[in-house]
């Protein structure tokens, strides 16, 4: 039998576990030249990201917050102007994230929120459209219904 790829521990090895996968990894974008074993870490990694992460990212960026709106009926709590009683400590902040800030391997899309220091990071994108959009699908704006 074929050896698995994650137990490859020779070049040889690596090279015969890989040989039968490479249309899945060609079309997973995976596909990189074994210099030595410790390239099977990085071909596992990139594996296991296409498989986990990037294959179903498509799908939740189609997903429409209007479609969202409809399916689910939400609880608004009620509308406030004032401070809180315990006020904001820390400060409420705004950050930029930045390709490889926070061990981000890349820029992520939408923005990321830390409630425990007050703070909403928002990424970098090359439009205000672009921005928008991600923004919008990420704090996921419900319309009022029209009945």
């Amino acid at each position: 039998s074929l050896p698995i790829v994650s137990e490859s521990t020779t070049l040889e090895d690596l090279e015969k576990s890989k040989a039968p996968l490479l249309d899945y990894l060609a079309n997973a974008g995976c596909l990189r030249p074994m210099w030595s074993v410790g390239d099977r870490d990085l071909l596992v990694h990139d594996t296991v990201m296409f498989q986990i992460i990037y294959r179903v990212q498509c799908p939740f960026q189609r997903y429409s917050p209007h479609l969202v709106g409809r399916s689910y009926r939400p609880g608004f709590s009620v509308p406030a102007s004032v401070v809180p009683p315990i006020g904001f400590s820390p400060s409420p902040s705004i950050q930029f994230i930045h390709k490889g800030d926070d061990n981000f391997s890349c820029t992520p899309m939408f923005p990321v929120a830390n409630t425990c220091v007050n703070c909403i990071k928002l990424p970098l994108h090359v439009s205000y459209l672009l921005f928008k959009e991600k923004f919008d699908f990420a704090t996921i704006r419900i319309e009022p219904s029209a009945h």
